[in-house]
């Protein structure tokens, strides 16, 4: 007797690539003032969340973060060797690498620097997505992240993201679905060091 398949199968994608230039360093790199790292953070919270695998797009000094991360097969590491072109060319290889996964319904998108990022937050935006949903996090009526791409949006994605803006435009010219998270997280991205 086969055990059924869940509704939803979503994938986390870790946006890791950039060089921080304005943070001094590439954030994938960064550990908090306990010294937890913000990567090792941001895979552990998607995958108690029930994302699985969790793709990490690493590129500025992508071998120092790789060497971050135990090795493990629900976790697929790429580097994005165009990542100076901005965020949008670590959406695309994370993209085409879950094209590149059987069964994946969506994708839970988070960049690596919203250290609040937590399991509640992923769970309420995963919900029962489908390979058509659409849906940005919002912190007190601010977007922010996880985004959740359903699996029918990530060749759009990849065929139209440009420059520095991710999915922005996308998810605005698609009227993507607003999910209030501020009860759970702040949402805040970090740029700059404290």
């Amino acid at each position: 007797m086969q055990t059924p398949q869940p509704a939803s199968h979503a994938a986390g994608l870790v946006l890791a690539a950039g060089a921080g230039s304005r943070y001094g360093q590439p954030k994938a790199l960064v550990h908090d003032a306990a010294g937890h790292s913000w990567l090792r953070h941001t895979i552990d919270v998607l995958t108690a969340s029930g994302c699985s695998p969790v793709i990490v797009v690493l590129g500025a000094r992508g071998a120092e973060a790789a060497a971050l991360l135990t090795p493990a097969a629900s976790v697929l590491v790429v580097q994005a060797t165009d990542w100076a072109d901005g965020l949008s060319a670590s959406l695309r290889a994370g993209l085409l690498c879950a094209l590149d996964q059987p069964g994946l319904t969506s994708v839970a998108v988070v960049p690596v620097d919203v250290p609040d990022l937590n399991q509640a937050t992923i769970e309420r935006m995963i919900g029962t997505s489908t390979e058509t949903t659409l849906r940005q996090a919002r912190f007190a009526g601010q977007p922010g992240h996880p985004v959740v791409i359903g699996r029918a949006h990530w060749e759009p994605l990849i065929a139209g993201a440009t420059g520095d803006s991710g999915a922005g435009p996308y998810l605005r010219s698609h009227a993507a679905e607003a999910v209030e998270c501020g009860d759970l997280g702040t949402g805040v991205d970090v740029d700059r060091p404290n």
